[in-house]
Formats: structure tokens, sequence, C-alpha cells
């Protein structure tokens, strides 16, 4: 088959012709139809995300959607012809989606939203896993709190907007000025962090009293902002990039909790693969309601083209979520 191979970290991605795997026990193989380009591949690629594990050679791509073609022993729930999504390798040990075929734990998958097209479900696993386990999870999001998320128009952002928003609760997100119009057009009340301080925005739409749930999907000042702006006793900060040094004293000050996700960790333990895929059942169920849908890209890449899209990636010059096209 072919496929897209790290030989060396930092350099190219070459199209090679390598041996077609086989579903093993508790395994199925997916004819992959499309794989999602997450900023998390990019820096495997470069050799910066030493968290991935990546055994070289390898071949990347964290998220795809395909279709069914072998069932391996002690599966249950899948056949042949059905269409799939997960966030299934790329990192560890585990073999990527940017190839032809991808021999997946079962555990980590489920079957695609109907409502969705192929190119729109692999964009979603990672930042759906991410966005779920921080929202949900951790802080369990529900009807009546004030959630702001910090970069809604972003690749996680975006999508923690629509999950916080199915969920009852009352959105507010931060963007660049020219991603304000993003926010707005899912739901949430957009704040522009260019032009507006923490103590502004936290007095204008808390009156003072801080947000009850604040999601941040920046890292660095943008997590201290996050400790200066939740709720006293009852509001909780998650991060999904919470790898800085940071003062935790105005969350301590406040009496709030805070919660890191670390996505990748069933995938390189094997532990709570089962809950990744629960997770991608439940958000096929909000997109088939009509309530999740992410932002694609409009522009097209393939296997011979993958080095490009990650080139837009990790210049961060994309318009929604970049995905390849690889039947």
């Amino acid at each position: 088959m072919r496929a897209v191979v790290l030989r060396e970290f930092g350099t190219p991605l070459v199209l090679s012709d390598i041996d077609k795997p086989g579903a093993g026990p508790g395994q199925v193989l997916v004819k992959v139809k499309a794989s999602g380009v997450n900023p998390l591949d990019t820096k495997i690629q470069a050799g910066k995300a030493a968290h991935a594990e990546s055994k070289l050679p390898a071949v990347l791509g964290l998220d795809l959607a395909g279709v069914v073609e072998e069932v391996g022993t002690g599966v249950t729930g899948f056949a042949p012809g059905d269409e799939v999504y997960g966030m299934t390798g790329g990192v560890g040990d585990l073999q990527g989606s940017l190839a032809e075929y991808a021999a997946v734990d079962a555990r980590l998958l489920a079957r695609k939203p109907a409502s969705l097209t192929m190119r729109e479900a692999a964009a979603l696993p990672l930042v759906v896993i991410t966005a779920w386990e921080g929202l949900v999870d951790r802080a369990r999001v529900h009807a009546g709190q004030k959630v702001l998320i910090h970069g809604g128009a972003g690749g996680i952002g975006h999508v923690a907007v629509q999950i916080a928003l199915a969920r009852g609760a009352e959105l507010f997100a931060t963007a660049s000025p020219s991603r304000l119009e993003v926010v707005a057009r899912l739901g949430a009340t957009p704040i522009d962090y260019t032009t507006t301080t923490v103590d502004q925005y936290v007095a204008e739409y808390t009156g003072g009293e801080g947000f009850d749930v604040i999601f941040d999907t920046v890292g660095g000042s943008v997590l201290d902002a996050s400790f200066a702006a939740v709720r006293p006793y009852t509001g909780h900060v998650v991060s999904a990039l919470g790898w800085g040094t940071h003062s935790i004293a105005p969350l301590s000050f406040r009496g709030a909790t805070y919660s890191g996700v670390f996505t990748l960790l069933p995938m390189l333990t094997g532990r709570g693969r089962e809950h990744h895929g629960e997770i991608m059942r439940q958000a096929a169920e909000l997109a088939d309601a009509g309530r999740l849908k992410p932002l694609l890209d409009p522009r097209r890449f393939t296997l011979a083209t993958v080095a490009d899209a990650y080139t837009a990636v990790a210049r961060g010059a994309t318009q929604g979520k970049i995905v390849i096209d690889v039947d």
C-alpha cells in the first residue's frame, strides 16, 4: 500500500510503498478515506513532541475516517463496509492514518456520523476528544454556567464552543479580530483579546465574579490569565496546553480548581481506550443532531502533497481544519 513515512525527525515525509497490514486480535482494518492534520502532527515530524513517544520509521496521522475492510478476532460491533472514524495512531508505535490502510484498535473507533462527509469526520477526533475530556469529563459543564473558551475559533476551540453550547452553557470565547465573526457564528459571545483586558471582560460579562469554567486551548500567558478570570470557590480551569511554568497563586487565592488534559494517554498506555470510542459515539450523535460540525479549510491535499499541508498547519496559515484526501 501507499503510505507517507517519516524516517528521521526534522526531515521531509516520503511517499512510499509499504506492506499492507492485517487486522489482528481486537483490531479493525480500515481503508482510509481521509486523514485530519493537527498541529501535533507537524510537531512530531519536526522532532518537537517527545511526549508523543513516536518510534521511527513512522507513518504519521492521528485522525482518520474510512471504511472497515476486515475485522479481527474478538471484535464485536463492527463489520466490513461500516463507515468509521477515530483518533487511532501516529504516536508511540501505532501506525497513523497517512496510508491507504490502517489496522487499529477497535476500542478507539466509532461509526462515522451519517450527516458528515469523510473529510468532515476526519477533522474531528483529536479536537473532539480533547474538548470532551476537558469540558465534560473534568469540568462537568452544564446549563446555567458561564463558560469561557480561549482560542474559540481554533481547531479545539471551535469544537469546544459547540460541545459546551450543546450542554446548555452560556458561551464566551476569545479570538483575534479577524476570527471574531467565526466565534459569533458558532453561538458564543466574542471577546477581542487584543483590545480587552482580563479585568475588563470579567467585569463586563460576569459582573466581576469570574467564569464558572474556563477552557484554555492556547497555553502560556493565556493559562495565567485564566487563573485570574475564574469564579472563586466553584470555578474550574482546564487546559490542553498546561506545560509551562506557571504561578497558581491567582487560582489558589480564589479557592478554584485546575485540570490538565493529555489526550494521547490511552493510545500510549493502552488504558482507557474504550472511553475514546465512547466519546466518538457521543460526538457522532451530536453531529447527527445538528449540534456539531467542524470548520474545514477549503484547500484539498493528497498523500502526494502532505508536505504542503503540514507547512500550512505549522505556519498557522489555515482557515479551519486541513484534511488529507487519502482515497
